[in-house]
């Protein structure tokens, strides 16, 4: 049936058991880009838990990610929209505008749940006049991974603002042995676009603002400049992108790169198809052991700093037989939040760290979830709990362009028309100067609508 406003009830569990006893049970669809096999398979788990406890029966229905969006809209259209959607972030807004999204569920829940046990970062993200757009569901913050031994060896502090990174580039930088950082430099492949604007953020430089497109200040976005070229002058000549960021890391002959969480299992051998080849043992976990990871790091402009995080949603729709697509939620986020953060332990942080009777309930049972693809193990049997509580922690302060000033569609356009990595890259290569690159930015992105 369709969601009633009426009087919270005291926990999810209780609301649970009240609906077992109800004589009526809904149909549901669900609609998720996780659509591998064994995670589709984790995901009909749940389905038929949640279904046993609640009468409830969930169609899980894959949807590739890049026709999300298209079979989104045109499903709304049609008035044949899924009850639920797994979402990545830039969806949240436009589907709220477009009115997609039941804001007030997804806020009923969120409160119901208790906002204090999310991840700021990620609620806020999400925020809009009517409470939420969608209730966060998981995570990942993009991290700076560093040879911890070669720091400490040689007194120097972690990577945690761009004077040190610099300093341990002079520090280490001895190529081609150890080439102090490895950085993107590949103007069209996303990975270059995802990293600059990490180190963008963290420096308070964004190309939009409240009313669109806003000025790049020439003296922030210079140190950024600066930053990034002396980053890449440390690294090895050529088209660098992620791949060339791993190989060299995982051979001994990096001391920093730039990568997403799921290098993390890679890390710890239990990937055949990235092993660590910094000794004979492919298997190894000696480089896990070796690593240190910053998600949060800051420029001179911007003390605070920020982290570049990728976030996904459970968006209640504007079609859903809403009271059954809110006990879904409610039951994927909190008796079922472990099993849905199992579906890929190495790329999916806990949003939600715990209840309020136990506040680090999830991220102690996220750590003790086993990750890997040819061999598993737990996070926390391979990390230090210090790095898993900065892996975590990242998603507090987590940023993206554009999303607090209601712009991300615009920020996302500015990312992908890859406008910055080109002048950037002009930059690095000395075919311009500073002032000459941070106008054509200014010129070219102010032209994008």
């Amino acid at each position: 049936m369709k969601h009633k406003r009426m009087t919270t009830l005291g926990s999810a569990a209780t609301a649970l058991a009240l609906t077992a006893l109800s004589a009526s049970a809904e149909n549901i669809r669900f609609w998720t880009t996780e659509e591998q096999p064994e995670r589709l398979a984790k995901q009909e788990e749940m389905a038929a838990a949640f279904e046993e406890q609640t009468g409830h029966s969930v169609e899980v229905i894959p949807v590739t990610e890049s026709d999300l969006g298209t079979r989104a809209t045109a499903a709304f259209a049609a008035g044949d929209l899924p009850d639920v959607i797994y979402h990545p972030l830039q969806y949240a807004l436009p589907w709220y505008e477009a009115g997609l999204l039941d804001a007030d569920a997804a806020t009923e829940v969120i409160e119901d749940l208790g906002v204090d046990t999310f991840a700021e970062g990620a609620l806020s993200m999400a925020t809009v006049e009517d409470g939420y757009a969608s209730v966060p569901v998981d995570g990942w913050t993009q991290m700076i991974v560093y040879r911890k031994d070669l720091f400490e060896e040689n007194g120097l502090e972690p990577p945690t603002t761009y004077a040190n990174v610099l300093a341990a580039v002079e520090a280490l930088h001895n190529p081609p042995e150890m080439y102090g950082f490895v950085a993107a430099t590949k103007v069209d492949e996303g990975f270059m676009s995802q990293v600059l604007e990490h180190v963008f953020l963290a420096n308070g430089v964004s190309p939009v603002g409240p009313d669109g497109f806003q000025t790049l200040d020439e003296a922030a976005t210079t140190e950024v400049l600066e930053f990034y070229k002396a980053i890449a002058e440390a690294s090895p000549p050529g088209e660098l992108y992620w791949d060339q960021s791993r190989t060299l890391y995982f051979s001994g002959n990096a001391a920093m790169i730039i990568w997403s969480p799921f290098i993390l299992d890679e890390l710890a051998g239990l990937r055949d198809a990235a092993p660590p080849t910094i000794n004979d043992d492919p298997t190894s976990s000696e480089l896990a052991s070796l690593t240190g990871i910053v998600t949060n790091f800051a420029g001179p402009s911007n003390p605070d700093g920020a982290a570049w995080a990728d976030i996904r949603y459970f968006g209640i729709t504007a079609d859903a037989e809403t009271d059954a697509a809110m006990e879904f939620v409610k039951y994927s986020m909190d008796e079922g939040y472990t099993q849905t953060l199992s579906i890929a332990p190495e790329g999916k942080f806990p949003i939600r760290r715990g209840t309020a009777d136990d506040p680090e309930a999830f991220t102690t049972a996220w750590a003790e979830l086993p990750m890997g693809v040819d061999r598993q193990a737990p996070m926390g049997d391979l990390y230090e709990a210090s790095m898993i509580e900065e892996i975590v922690g990242g998603l507090d302060v987590a940023q993206r362009w554009g999303v607090e000033d209601g712009q991300l569609a615009l920020a996302s356009k500015m990312v992908n028309s890859q406008v910055i990595n080109r002048i950037v890259r002009q930059y690095i290569d000395g075919q311009i100067d500073a002032p000459a690159a941070v106008a054509a930015m200014n010129e070219e992105l102010g032209a994008i609508e």
